[in-house]
């Protein structure tokens, strides 16, 4: 992006805030460095996912939830290492996805991606202007007993707040949501801790009634997974950095980054889903699903506990204000790319500031719009946000391994097999839902 500062060593733009800017190479010892990679992927999958995964994750009960809790380390190492290769597939060292889409698949192809690629961050954004929405209004409600205000002001000003803080200052922006990861984590680490004399463990003897509501169970929450467990967003710019380090070396050293990433959500994501789910049960669990919250507020509603009374609404607001800020400068990027596309097809050449404002604004009314309406949340990521995010991060990369010489190297592999079946499972939720369940 035109905003970051630029490694004069060789000329690729470098984010002030990741560990591979020119002062922190200087004096990062290899370990350090990939330390620092790999908290950086962790704090960018570690968002408002987080806070929605234990609703639906323990839905199912207890197998389909142990399921779960074993595959998703191998499909997040194993996606995200085949997404990290195909970016480091380009001829052109520093192209993002869209580049390097476009110079093997060709323009047409290229522009799918472009399109997909939106798909996959925009509904991000709306469900944050959601979340945001509800978590505000009852933390007043409920916490500070103040009378719900109307929803229409209360998401107008909320969503028009957040993107007054990205709009005006964008750099200062992503150096505060660098920092904002340690203290949610360490405020979800405790609250994890704190569970613990709630747990019920009556949860552990329910189980589904037949194989076919486990695999049901199982199938609707894997989209959910995919989208708490997903750091993509952060992945070109990881890949270009270990490239700059290690040249040759770059794929080998990778997987050891990749892999600490990975451990650490599997362990602390999976801890929180576990915890919280043990104290709510399943009652409690669809409670909240049909209160549409996340499910620190929905537990500081029925613990009688003042400390998750505040803490867990500040969390929430915390990881959706943060993921907010991220989410909503690749939905920005991805939708100036369609619209400059589009703006050249048709002969024309709008300014950039003009198609800035214009996003803005659509991006604004269209998130406004869906938190008047209370969309459910956990809907839209397990019939459309899931599965595009995983035709991008499972399905894309695992084609193009298979297709273009460029990645022989990497095939015949049972890891592609496994990582291509998560991804097409994915894609199914969707048309199971629309065909099977019902929207």
């Amino acid at each position: 992006m035109s905003h970051e500062p630029t490694d004069p060593d060789d000329h690729k733009p470098v984010a002030s805030n990741h560990p591979d800017n020119q002062e922190g190479r200087a004096f990062q010892s290899p370990r350090m460095f990939e330390n620092s990679w790999a908290l950086s992927l962790f704090g960018t999958a570690v968002g408002a996912g987080i806070l929605f995964l234990p609703i639906n994750a323990g839905a199912g009960g207890l197998w389909p939830l142990i399921i779960a809790t074993l595959i998703i380390g191998p499909m997040t190492f194993l996606a995200h290492r085949g997404l990290s290769r195909f970016v480091a597939a380009s001829r052109n060292p520093g192209s993002d996805i869209t580049v390097v889409a476009r110079g093997l698949f060709g323009e047409a192809a290229g522009q799918v991606v472009t399109v997909l690629y939106f798909l996959a961050i925009f509904p991000i954004v709306l469900i944050y202007g959601i979340a945001i929405t509800n978590t505000v209004d009852d933390l007043l409600v409920q916490q500070l007993g103040w009378g719900s205000p109307p929803r229409w002001l209360l998401s107008g000003v909320l969503i028009a707040l957040m993107m007054l803080v990205m709009i005006r200052g964008q750099r200062l922006m992503l150096v505060v949501m660098q920092w904002l990861v340690y203290p949610l984590i360490a405020a979800l680490l405790g609250v994890t801790l704190f569970l613990i004399p709630q747990w019920d463990l009556t949860f552990v003897t329910e189980t589904t009634e037949s194989f076919g509501d486990m695999a049901q169970a199982l199938l609707l929450v894997i989209p959910v997974l995919i989208f708490a467990f997903n750091f993509s967003p952060a992945v070109s710019q990881y890949t270009l950095a270990m490239q700059r380090r290690y040249g040759d070396q770059a794929d080998a050293r990778g997987k050891h980054v990749l892999r600490r990433t990975t451990i650490l959500l599997v362990i602390f994501t999976m801890g929180f889903v576990w915890s919280t789910v043990l104290a709510l049960g399943a009652d409690g669990l669809q409670e909240a699903r049909e209160a549409n919250l996340p499910v620190l507020s929905y537990l500081a509603q029925v613990l009688d506990t003042p400390l998750i009374g505040y803490i867990g609404p500040a969390v929430a607001i915390a990881a959706i204000g943060s993921s907010f800020f991220g989410h909503y400068l690749g939905a920005a990027e991805g939708a100036a790319g369609i619209v400059r596309s589009v703006s050249t097809a048709a002969g024309k050449k709008p300014s950039d500031r003009a198609v800035n404002i214009g996003v803005a604004i659509f991006i604004f009314l269209a998130t406004w719009g869906a938190a008047i309406l209370d969309l459910g949340i956990l809907d839209m990521i397990e019939t459309l946000v899931g599965p595009v995010i995983a035709i991008v991060l499972y399905l894309l990369p695992m084609y193009a391994i298979h297709r273009f010489d460029v990645l022989k190297q990497y095939r015949g592999k049972a890891s592609n097999i496994f990582v291509t079946i998560a991804g097409i499972t994915a894609v199914a939720c969707i048309i199971y839902r629309m065909f099977v369940v019902g929207f």
